[in-house]
C-alpha cells in the first residue's frame, strides 16, 4: 500500500514547528541572559521594549529575588543627573 500524499508535507511541516519552537526557547533564553547580565542593555530595554523589561522583572521577582528593577531605577536616575 503507498504511503498518503500529504505524510511527507506533515513531516515536514513538523520538523520545521518543531525547528522554530527550539529557535524561540533559545532566543528567549538569550534575551533572559543578556538582560540578566547587563545593567545597560536593560536601560535600552526599557527605553526600546519597556513590556519585555517588565515581564523579566516579574519573573526575577516571582523566582525569589527581589531588588533589581530599585537598584536600576536608582542606577538610571543618577547617569540622568
Amino acid at each position: 500500500m503507498p504511503p498518503k500524499p500529504l505524510e511527507p508535507l506533515a513531516k515536514k511541516l513538523m520538523k520545521g514547528l518543531i525547528a522554530l519552537e527550539l529557535l524561540g526557547v533559545f532566543g528567549a533564553y538569550g534575551l533572559f541572559h543578556k538582560m540578566n547580565s547587563s545593567q545597560d542593555f536593560r536601560n535600552t530595554m526599557n527605553r526600546r521594549f519597556p513590556s519585555v523589561l517588565e515581564v523579566y522583572y516579574r519573573s526575577n521577582e516571582w523566582a525569589g529575588v527581589h531588588g533589581i528593577r530599585e537598584k536600576d531605577h536608582d542606577a538610571w536616575s543618577l547617569k540622568q543627573e
